[in-house]
């Protein structure tokens, strides 16, 4: 059995971006229920970067917070409009998103890895 070259770099960016997560989890998951219940979504995609990027609007700055990664807030609609997801394949992206108020849809952007992660939000 092969090591998947994803699944360790997947690995060593759930440890630090877990880190930051237990310190914001919870703006988060206020974030994500403010763009349900305003009905500009129903699926919340938070980008976490580094450095800036373009895609969403800064939710927390890591200087802010003293965390690794940059937050930014956006939804599905902008990932279509930008072409990161295709038309055709929107129905497969909702049917793989998890449910917005146990998970947390990360859309992680560095230089080795960009993928999609969700995270469980800490029980309350």
């Amino acid at each position: 059995m092969q090591n998947d070259p994803e699944l360790n770099l997947k690995g060593k960016y759930l440890g630090t971006i877990t880190k930051d997560f237990a310190v914001i989890a919870d703006t988060l998951k206020e974030a994500s229920y403010q763009i349900r219940s305003r009905k500009f979504s129903e699926h919340p995609i938070f980008p976490v970067s580094k450095v800036d990027q373009p895609i969403g609007q800064m939710l927390i700055a890591k200087e802010e917070m003293a965390i690794d990664w940059n937050v930014y807030a956006t939804y599905l609609d902008e990932f279509v409009q930008r072409k990161l997801i295709e038309e055709d394949k929107v129905e497969e992206f909702k049917q793989s998103y998890k449910d917005p108020d146990e998970f947390c849809c990360l859309f992680v952007v560095d230089q080795d890895f960009t993928n999609f992660i969700y995270i469980p939000y800490p029980e309350d």
